[in-house]
């Protein structure tokens, strides 16, 4: 899962994108309106974490313009205004859920969590495929309710097929969510990773869709191998 982060604090803005990785995600930052509504508009997030008092342009007119370009990512307000009528115009102008500063960085990576799986259409942080279960709190992974330790690599590429289980995911996707806009990308190198996965997982649950991607179908029973 990649995140934009857009704070202009930039001791704040370091510790959340830290927090993230930690958790297993990949994180981009901006730290003013203008850069972080170029990102939010041109990069394929799969969450934004927005500050309101952004310089250069406010986070609920950057808000306001994502969503008029048809921008769906899920946003999470992050502002010291706690005012009923702030959180008001947060909400109205696009925004999935909001926290007030000071925050326990605990309580954010939850809604985090909790915002990822509402937009894969997952209720519990526990997701499960025949043998197989992410658990997104812990970042753990077993198989057979034992654990299998992965790379934080192998575990993001699981996370991701997992949470959009039911669809063929390419690998140029999967490339544009797994690393941030920095690295140097090679679409080859997911093929390296599905192996490895495979090969510590023990069961068929990734499929090679030929000339399109990878399928993790909830629907069909994933055998050891």
């Amino acid at each position: 899962m990649r995140l934009l982060v857009v704070e202009d604090d930039r001791d704040i803005n370091r510790q959340v994108v830290a927090a993230l990785e930690e958790a297993g995600y990949v994180a981009d930052k901006a730290y003013d309106g203008e850069e972080g509504g170029y990102l939010g508009e041109s990069e394929p997030y799969d969450a934004i974490i927005l500050d309101m008092g952004l310089p250069k342009a406010d986070g609920v007119s950057v808000l306001q313009k994502w969503r008029r370009a048809g921008v769906k990512t899920p946003v999470i307000i992050l502002t010291a205004r706690d005012r009923w009528s702030d959180k008001v115009d947060g909400f109205d102008a696009g925004a999935d859920d909001y926290v007030t500063k000071p925050f326990h960085m605990e309580e954010l990576m939850a809604r985090v969590r909790a915002l990822l799986r509402r937009a894969a259409g997952h209720a519990s942080s526990q997701i499960t495929c025949g043998p197989v279960t992410l658990d997104t709190r812990s970042g753990k992974v077993f198989v057979d309710g034992a654990q299998v330790k992965l790379t934080s690599h192998e575990y993001r590429l699981l996370s991701y097929l997992m949470h959009h289980t039911g669809r063929v995911v390419s690998r140029a996707e999967l490339t544009e969510h797994l690393y941030d806009q920095d690295f140097d990308r090679d679409s080859n190198t997911i093929e390296v990773f599905v192996g490895r996965l495979r090969k510590k997982l023990a069961v068929d649950l990734i499929q090679t869709v030929r000339g399109l991607g990878y399928l993790v179908d909830p629907n069909q029973p994933a055998a050891r191998v």
